[in-house]
């Protein structure tokens, strides 16, 4: 019998389940936890890539600084603030988030 082989986008999907509610992750530490270390850029093409409504957290993945990349778009910016305020996260200095208290490390 074949053994499936999951694709790097289906991994990463697989991690970033894993983070709980409360916390945040970032896109790099979530690639090294998939096997995938230096392909941070990786796993924001694959959280992009996401259909509406899927089950992957993808909120609680931010950047290195703490903050939410906001790719000229400051309405996403808000809604994805939002997302995260409503689990409990916490900003400081604008958009910034406390990864001393908020990171998930796997």
């Amino acid at each position: 019998m074949k053994e499936k082989i999951m694709s790097s986008y289906e991994i990463i999907y697989a991690v970033v389940r894993r983070i709980p509610r409360g916390k945040v992750s970032t896109y790099g530490r979530i690639a090294e936890i998939a096997g995938l270390p230096g392909q941070a850029r990786l796993v924001g093409y694959a959280l992009h890539n996401l259909k509406e409504g899927t089950d992957v957290p993808w909120q609680r993945v931010i950047n290195a600084r703490g903050e939410i990349s906001d790719y000229g778009d400051m309405e996403w910016v808000e809604f994805h603030r939002s997302l995260l305020e409503s689990e409990g996260i916490e900003f400081i200095r604008g958009r910034k988030v406390d990864l001393k208290k908020y990171l998930w490390q796997g």
